[in-house]
């Protein structure tokens, strides 16, 4: 059985960037295309990440060159994705046949302390942001600050308010585990985590512990498993293990708010440039996860979901679930949950 499969984050945009940046003319059509048509991918968020040698006043001069380079392969490539901002381009997008692409940010460097930008940013596209990467923002800390304790800022908790206002969704991935407790005592909308794992199964300050996602499951959020090794494992990853993840999530968030927010990096780190501080990991010694580290990988993925899920639960997990998510928010009107999500229960 074929399924439609949507990701949550893919740094896919960094890496055609810099490919193009060396002179590549299309390398968003000679790889990344084929293969999310072989993978199955209806709907691909596209974080826009800052990478240390732009921190600073340079993060928000490289985030709008990054936006640019999602609207020139969404230009060339026409027929077959188009950049989305709504729920009924989403839908319409999808049932074209074509892959519907929607821009993100990570970590909230562009934004400085100029909250004026999130509204630039909304302008732009862009539907989904996070406060902070692994390192400290003005807004908030990363999770590579866990010795600080530090919350949000004044600046984060107002950036919070008017990324809901605008009908942004707040992504908590990367954040402190104070910022996330403090985030979700502030926010007034469901939020998301784009790309996380689950601490009870593997011990990795990436990961959320089971009261995080018991937290986010009681806002009415939503959280996307990712797939990078270290954060599914100590020992050697595999694909099984990661549905290990899925599968503790769902029962902590019941069958309708757990996704896929895979984060591929092997073929991206390959092209970007190495500068890779503040990663919590020691790249050179990286285990892949065996089976699932691309795009094409969702068709081996989709097989074992069926078979350890079924195909109604898989086909939610594998694209359904984050795609009527992300809808459900662009719509505008959708507050936190008034009370805590049941284990098992449907939202």
């Amino acid at each position: 059985m074929s399924y439609r499969v949507a990701d949550c984050h893919n740094d896919l945009l960094m890496a055609v960037r810099h490919l193009r940046e060396r002179g590549h003319e299309d390398p968003f059509g000679d790889y990344w295309l084929p293969q999310l048509r072989q993978g199955g991918v209806s709907l691909q968020v596209l974080p826009v990440a800052t990478e240390e040698q732009f921190v600073g006043e340079g993060a928000l001069r490289r985030c709008l060159l990054m936006i640019e380079e999602a609207r020139h392969l969404a230009e060339v490539h026409r027929d077959a994705v188009a950049l989305v901002s709504t729920r009924a381009e989403i839908a319409a997008t999808i049932a074209s046949g074509k892959i519907a692409l929607l821009l993100a940010i990570e970590g909230a460097e562009p934004l400085g302390h100029s909250l004026e930008l999130v509204n630039v940013m909304r302008r732009e596209g862009v539907r989904m942001c996070s406060l902070a990467w692994n390192r400290r923002t003005m807004m908030a800390d990363g999770v590579g600050e866990r010795d600080t304790g530090g919350r949000l800022t004044r600046l984060g908790v107002d950036a919070v308010r008017r990324m809901e206002d605008v009908g942004i969704i707040v992504d908590v991935s990367h954040l402190s585990e104070a910022g996330f407790f403090h985030l979700a005592e502030v926010a007034r909308k469901p939020f998301i985590a784009s790309h996380s794992s689950c601490r009870a199964l593997a011990d990795h300050p990436r990961n959320l512990t089971d009261g995080q996602i018991e937290a986010l499951g009681a806002a009415g959020g939503f959280l996307a498993v990712n797939a990078f090794g270290p954060f599914l494992t100590d020992e050697v990853p595999t694909l099984d293990r990661f549905l290990d993840h899925v599968e503790h999530a769902v029962g902590l968030l019941g069958p309708d708010r757990v996704g896929l927010g895979t984060d591929f990096i092997d073929d991206v780190a390959e092209v970007v440039d190495p500068v890779f501080t503040g990663l919590l990991v020691d790249w050179t010694q990286i285990p892949k996860t065996a089976g699932l580290r691309r795009p094409a990988d969702f068709a081996t993925l989709a097989e074992a979901a069926e078979k350890r899920f079924g195909t109604d639960l898989a086909r939610r997990i594998l694209g359904a679930n984050l795609t009527e998510f992300i809808c459900s928010m662009l719509d505008g009107d959708r507050t936190r949950a008034t009370t805590p999500h049941r284990p098992g229960a449907s939202t």
